[in-house]
Order: C-alpha cells, then structure tokens, then sequence
C-alpha cells in the first residue's frame, strides 16, 4: 500500500543541504545563517505548500472528501462538494425554509380587512408569523395564511421551530380592529425544514454518484423523494398500470409524528420532486408514469412476557419495552432490486424472544415465554406489505 504523506519542512531543508554538500563535495557549515542553508529553508517552505495543494487538489476528484467550504483558486471561487453535486444532478444544498400555516381568524365585526403582514405570535417557542395577504372580514370566522418570519434564536423564523400541529392557539402581538387576539393552526401548507447539513448533503452526493438515474427505476424514486430534507425514506412499488406508488416516511422533528407519518405539505413536496429537478425541468419520471404519493403505515404488536424473575424488575421491564420497540421499529419492508440483504421486513416471535432473552440474562435473570400478538391475536412471524414499517404497542407482564 502505498503512503501519500506531507514531509516536514526540516526534512525537505535537510535534504536540500545534503544535496548541495554532495555536489559540491564539501560539507555545508552547521551556523543556520550560512547561505546554503537559509537557501534551503526557504525552498523546502515552498515545497511543503505545494505537497500541501497537490494533497488538496487529489481529495476534490471523490466526493468522500471534497471539501464543503467555499475555496477562491486564481481568482475564482468553488465549493467542491457543491461541484460534484450540481456535475451529477444532486444541485446545491437545501436551503432552510419558513413553515406556514393557515389560521382561523374569529372576527368581531364584519367590516374591513385585515391587512398583511400582521404579526402572529407562539408564545411556547416565541416564533413570529406575518401575515402574508390582506383578507376581508366578511364572515364570523376567516382563514388568514401566515409564514414564519423570525424566532428568539436569530433564525429568521427558519426550520422546524415554526412548524406548529393544528390546534395550536396563536395570538396577534398587537390587539387589531374587528378581530379576536387569539387564533387557531387549522392546518400545515409548508412545511418548515432546517437547512441540510454538510454530512447530510454529502451522503446524497456519494449515492447518487454510486446510484445513476436509470429512467424511472425504482432507485431512482426513492433518490428524488429524499431530496426533501425532512423525508428519511421512500419505498416505491408498481401500482395500477401506468401507475407507480410512493410511500414516504419524514422525520419526528419535520412532521410532528413519532411515528414518521409525513404531513400533507411534505407529501406533495415529494410528489413536487418526483415531477421535476431542481430547475424546474420534467427529467425526472417517465411521462406515462402517475405517481400516487401516500404515507408509511404503521402495524402494531403487542408482547406479552410470561414469567419474568429478576431483581430490579422496574428497570428490567424498561429496558425490555425499549428493545422490543428498537427491534420493532428497524423493521423495514422489502422492495426486489432495490432494498439490500439481509431481509428486515419479517417479524418473527422466535426473534423477538431473543432481544428479551438479551436483556434479562444481561440483568442475571430468567423468563419462561414471550408472545407476540397483532390485532390482538398471538403470531409466530408476520411480513411487511407495501409501505408498512412496525412499532411496539403494549408490552404486558405475566406472572
């Protein structure tokens, strides 16, 4: 294997004086201010800076390690990473966006308007919302939409903190004429995402180096999806003719749900990205393909564990709730040509015996049986259909 290291600015000098007293025949004097070897300091500090820029120069050409930072070589400014990544179709990194939401405006009495950009606040997070269009106050209740524009946290109101469940209660921050102060999230139109992180982006990068466009595979769905920052997995299947359907999983923070349930907003993002690239361009799905975009389902199983004898049994019993439910939620479904051995789409009694079984022989104790049930019926094993992924429901504890 060959070793590519910097050598050290002492070492190129030493080299150089060895070089000169070799052709010269005569032995460079030890004082550091002859002339040879002040020669020979300053051209080994050349060298070393040009071993550095060539080292530099070889990482850019895989995007493993091409540098994210914005970089000016003779006069001109590249990023690298962000290179690669608009050379191959992935464009430039996410940017963060604001969240917004329509509101439902109680109005006091039916005349005038209200106008824009009327501050909104949260109160629990301290997210300010403006107003983004006048609207008449011609009904006892009005939708008015709102966008976040700014936070205690100098984010202009950017990412996740402005996204908010319907129901939230908001308030003007300044009393307005003809409506009530407070005021109801009825739903989600945007929905709000920080801004893609250097890891996050250079992983999209590498997979799409390593995974081209194929004209509409199933690999190819599941890239575009993903495009969205808050979107952690897509899993397309063939539907109806003509026909191809996509099932998106988002992430806790962006959607709101624990259980990764996307939000309407995120979902026609996906299906926004699957319809066209970045530029705005149809290159993407095949023109006789419909893509129906819905979210993951959810199937729950209940365990029951029959005698259970340990000390400690409280903590005991969290840590087995806790692994069940991790081994649970890494169940995935299985799409041919595309999902990678081995099979995670199968959930099984036998091998969920063996995540209790770890966590009492850890604690020094003993359990006769654990069941798995679904619907409430006991299973020996159960396969994930289209777009379904699991999580733990009531874990019981018999004597």
């Amino acid at each position: 294997m060959t070793t590519l290291s910097t050598p050290t600015t002492q070492g190129l000098t030493d080299n150089v004086v060895q070089q000169v007293d070799a052709t010269l025949e005569h032995t460079t004097p030890l004082l550091d201010k002859t002339f040879t070897r002040v020669l020979a300091k300053a051209q080994s500090a050349v060298d070393v800076l040009l071993y550095k820029y060539a080292g530099w120069t070889l990482l850019q050409m895989f995007p493993e390690y091409a540098s994210f930072n914005e970089t000016v070589v003779l006069g001109r400014k590249i990023r690298p990473l962000v290179d690669w990544g608009r050379r191959i179709g992935v464009g430039d990194p996410l940017a963060a966006s604001r969240a917004e939401h329509v509101i439902s405006v109680p109005v006091q009495a039916q005349t005038g308007s209200l106008p824009a950009n009327q501050q909104v606040l949260f109160p629990p997070t301290g997210v300010l919302y403006l107003t983004i269009a006048a609207v008449a106050l011609n009904a006892p209740t009005v939708q008015v939409t709102i966008r976040a524009a700014s936070d205690q946290n100098g984010g202009g109101g950017e990412g996740t903190i402005g996204n908010l469940q319907p129901g939230a209660v908001l308030q003007f921050a300044n009393p307005l004429p003809n409506v009530a102060r407070n005021v109801t999230v009825l739903s989600q139109t945007v929905t709000g995402a920080d801004a893609e992180t250097p890891a996050a982006y250079r992983a999209r990068v590498i997979a799409r180096a390593q995974n081209k466009p194929q004209g509409g595979a199933y690999a190819d769905y599941q890239q575009w999806g993903e495009e969205d920052v808050g979107i952690v997995n897509v899993y397309p299947y063939t539907g109806a003719p003509g026909e191809v359907d996509v099932y998106v999983e988002a992430t806790v923070e962006s959607s709101g749900s624990a259980d990764g349930i996307p939000t309407v907003a995120q979902r026609t993002a996906v299906l926004a990205l699957i319809e066209a690239d970045q530029a705005g361009l149809a290159s993407r799905r095949p023109a006789n393909a419909a893509v129906n975009v819905h979210p993951i389902l959810r199937a729950t199983f209940d365990v029951e564990v029959t005698g259970l004898e340990v000390d400690e049994q409280a903590s005991v019993q969290a840590a087995i709730e806790s692994a069940c439910d991790e081994y649970l939620r890494a169940r995935e479904p299985f799409i041919v040509g595309l999902s990678q051995l081995p099979r995670v789409d199968r959930v099984t009694r036998a091998a969920l015996s063996g995540v209790v079984d770890d966590v009492v022989s850890a604690a020094g104790g003993s359990v006769s049986a654990v069941n798995l049930l679904l619907g409430g019926d006991q299973i020996n094993a159960y396969t994930l259909g289209h777009g379904e992924k699991a999580k733990l429901g009531a874990v019981s504890f018999v004597a």
